[in-house]
């Protein structure tokens, strides 16, 4: 799901932290970044450019250019913009929540929880293909559903396997949060990243997939390896190794024998395949956009429920519960759009285009996807929500796009790569840093772990985006 900053520290089981950690809270940086954008409205001369419709989206003529009466926005205009903005995001943020909905209902009939202890059991004494296997699938669950805070409930799972086969609390660590962000970086399928950011630059729903999977080939891959070569040196000396929360002796338990992945869970499993197979043709053959998503979610919701033997009561209880944790997500949605109402508004929107239109023309076009590219890595930095990074660069970077003659699709890797590299570094990612609380490692220490792979994943990144360019990535 969306990368969201939390409000509570995660420890694992029996400790307690006692330092609490720094945060940027996410909301009050966006209500920073709305009054910032008001006082501009009074600063920025107005100005706009004539939309017109080609191939039924919308683009900017770019000889259309020209300086209008400054419209600034007043102290109230700018509160009235919060409700505004979440009005007009209305129907990303209700995707947002069934989608919630639906993990909620997945997660009261235990498949997910079964499935990974079932795996872990089966990998015991196949050491070698526990970390490539287990970093699939928090790849691929990344990568189709956006998964992220969810995988925390897993570390202090892997974290005693990996002791047991004579790895350490980093390796442990490592399948899950590096696994999952190959697959939420690549986003062949991700609602919350890519599907709101295509949405948001008119382009057919998870259009483009089959270049992304071959990122996400790349990425995976890149990603097993460096994590493999590191586990294997722990092996073969275990004193390099970084223990954390834990220590030999906590591997003892290391997961329970008793779990049987019983004919429910395979059915459920199956269900959420057929699903996914059914999304990917509705997008491809009819060109679904979130309405159709929505409710195939809500249809899978309800079959996943009957299979999985929920009451009526405890399908609904955990749906809404599902959406319940998601609202803070849906929240920085809404209110990251309206930033770009305040900008709208002002027309102040146009004008900054214009100025970095033309302040680049003469830029070989492939420069200016790499600026593109480290522009979005800024702003991962101070906002990281993958929906709320989208919703709030996005609406700026597609007519950008247009007018240094990149493709939207382009500019759509562009953040997605950008946004998901951060995930694993920053320390104002919330999934990051509560899964590091989790284990017990410093910050400082993952980081020096982390930074190689982190270059590495940043150039493939760059080459990517380069790329894409190159071949007119598209539809358009």
């Amino acid at each position: 799901m969306s990368q969201q900053l939390k409000n509570s520290v995660i420890v694992s089981p029996g400790k307690q932290s006692t330092k609490k950690q720094r945060k940027i809270n996410v909301f009050a940086l966006l209500l920073g970044i709305l009054l910032v954008s008001t006082i501009l409205t009074y600063i920025v001369p107005a100005g706009e450019y004539t939309r017109v419709e080609v191939d039924g989206r919308t683009v900017v003529d770019p000889d259309t250019f020209q300086w209008k009466d400054a419209t600034p926005v007043g102290p109230f205009d700018m509160i009235q913009s919060i409700h505004t903005g979440m009005v007009e995001a209305a129907n990303i943020i209700f995707f947002v929540l069934i989608i919630g909905g639906f993990f909620g209902v997945l997660s009261a009939t235990g498949t997910v929880d079964v499935l990974i202890q079932t795996m872990a059991n089966k990998l015991t004494k196949r050491e070698k293909l526990l970390i490539p296997v287990m970093m699939l699938f928090f790849a691929i669950g990344g990568s189709l559903m956006g998964m992220a805070e969810e995988t925390l409930a897993y570390i202090p799972l892997l974290i005693p396997l990996a002791l047991a086969l004579g790895f350490d609390t980093i390796t442990g660590t490592a399948m899950v949060i590096l696994g999952a962000s190959a697959g939420f970086t690549t986003a062949v399928m991700n609602p919350f990243t890519v599907g709101i950011a295509q949405g948001i630059a008119e382009l057919p729903m998870f259009s483009g997939m089959g270049y992304r999977l071959i990122l996400f080939v790349i990425v995976y891959l890149v990603s097993v390896i460096f994590v493999y070569r590191y586990a294997m040196k722990v092996k073969k000396n275990p004193e390099i190794g970084f223990y954390g929360n834990y220590s030999k002796e906590s591997a003892s338990d290391l997961v329970s024998t008793s779990v049987k992945f019983t004919a429910k869970h395979k059915l459920i499993v199956s269900a959420f395949l057929l699903n996914y197979v059914v999304l990917a043709f509705g997008v491809i053959k009819y060109q679904w956009y979130i309405t159709e998503i929505a409710a195939l979610f809500v249809a899978l919701t309800v079959i996943i429920g009957l299979i999985g033997r929920l009451s009526v009561d405890k399908l609904v209880s955990s749906f809404t519960s599902g959406s319940a944790a998601l609202i803070g997500g849906a929240l920085v949605i809404g209110l990251s759009r309206a930033t770009l109402v305040v900008l709208n508004e002002g027309s102040i929107v146009d004008p900054m285009l214009y100025g970095i239109s033309e302040a680049i023309k003469d830029v070989p076009a492939y420069l200016s996807v790499i600026g593109m590219y480290n522009f979005q890595a800024i702003i991962h930095f101070v906002l990281a929500s993958g929906s709320g990074h989208a919703m709030l660069t996005m609406p700026i970077m597609t007519p950008l796009a247009d007018l240094l003659d990149i493709t939207r699709q382009t500019a759509v890797l562009s953040f997605s790569f950008a946004d998901g590299i951060g995930n694993i570094i920053f320390p104002t990612a919330g999934t990051l840093m509560a899964g590091l609380a989790i284990a017990g490692i410093p910050w400082t220490k993952w980081a020096k772990w982390v930074l190689p792979l982190v270059f590495i994943q940043y150039l493939i990144g760059l080459v990517a985006v380069v790329i894409a360019h190159f071949i007119g990535y598209g539809p358009f």
